[in-house]
């Protein structure tokens, strides 16, 4: 498939590169190092040989989210989205973006979201989990209510945003104590970045705002695989959550689930069968991933050729308004 469009695709400035150097052996790390910084060399020849027309960029990970001074959060916020509009002008058919935000103070957020959506042509935002706010320690999570008039602004501008994992704190998260392998994408990401999403679902926020659609990758950190369960346990009791409906129901009306990092067929025919082909989108993780890896797997996995073509594209087409 030659135009595939992927929207998991990350990208570092100077201010943030060092975050990503944890995840990456040290025989790695220059390697992985070069192909964040680098915009027009690597990533273009990468996307071109394995069938990426269009790739939708963001900040790597936790960098805004880690920034405890809120007026520090909103600087590298800023900065690392103006490299990002100048790259996307300069490729406009090649390159879009997701706005980075200094969730640390929910007013400038909504602003600088309006910012990058209304003067930067961005096609909404992604944040690296929950943001440290005050102090290292101190950490808050988008269902909190002081986000609720950031979500009003988020909902009428009409774009999607991007829940993608951190790690937790391991002063949080004693559990990962002495077995720091099962940290990172190996299974914390998962953990962290699906609990923070059944928050947000279970919230009540998609009843105030119906249209606003969350996108999560790597197959919905899990969500789609335990659902049933979920709903299975709050039908026999809901123990106070606020939301109108049961979760399943946001996960098939409000979430996007992309490919990123997850290349493996039963577990898309899984996903498929509990959200529907409209619903899932092609995506490789790019640079932590290669896109070799998902599109050898992705553009001969045993799926119709219709349900390839609304994956590998048509579905971020509809998402995004592209035409």
């Amino acid at each position: 498939m030659k135009n595939k469009i992927a929207l998991e695709e990350h990208f570092a400035i100077d201010l943030t590169i060092a975050d990503s150097q944890v995840y990456a052996r040290p025989e790695v790390w220059q390697g992985l190092k070069n192909n964040l910084l680098d915009f027009e060399q690597q990533r273009l020849e990468q996307m071109d040989e394995w069938g990426t027309e269009l790739s939708i960029l963001s900040l790597n990970s936790p960098a805004v989210q880690a920034i405890p001074d809120a007026k520090r959060a909103v600087e590298v916020a800023q900065r690392a989205n103006d490299v990002l509009a100048e790259q996307t002008k300069r490729h406009p058919t090649r390159f879009g973006g997701f706005a980075a935000l200094p969730m640390q103070d929910p007013e400038a957020a909504a602003r600088e979201l309006e910012r990058c959506v209304t003067q930067l042509g961005f096609h909404g935002f992604l944040v690296n989990g929950f943001s440290q706010v005050g102090d290292e320690n101190t950490v808050v999570y988008y269902d909190d209510p002081r986000f609720t008039d950031f979500w009003a602004v988020a909902a009428a501008l009409k774009k999607p945003f991007y829940m993608h994992p951190r790690d937790p704190l391991l002063s949080r998260e004693p559990i990962y104590e002495g077995a720091h392998w099962l940290t990172g994408p190996t299974w914390a990401f998962a953990v962290e970045t699906g609990l923070h999403a059944l928050r947000i679902m279970s919230s009540g926020l998609f009843d105030r705002h119906p249209d606003l659609q969350m996108i999560l990758g790597h197959f919905g950190e899990g969500i789609p695989f335990n659902i049933w369960r979920v709903d299975h346990i709050l039908r026999k009791g809901r123990r106070g959550m606020p939301c109108d409906k049961e979760i399943g129901d946001y996960l098939r009306s409000n979430v996007h689930i992309t490919t990123s990092g997850n290349f493996r067929t039963p577990t898309l025919l899984s996903t498929m069968l509990e959200v529907g082909a409209d619903r899932i989108m092609y995506s490789v993780d790019y640079p932590f991933e290669k896109h070799e890896d998902a599109a050898r797997w992705f553009d001969k996995c045993e799926i119709s050729e219709n349900d390839r073509q609304k994956i590998g594209r048509d579905n971020a087409r509809k998402l995004f308004g592209l035409k």
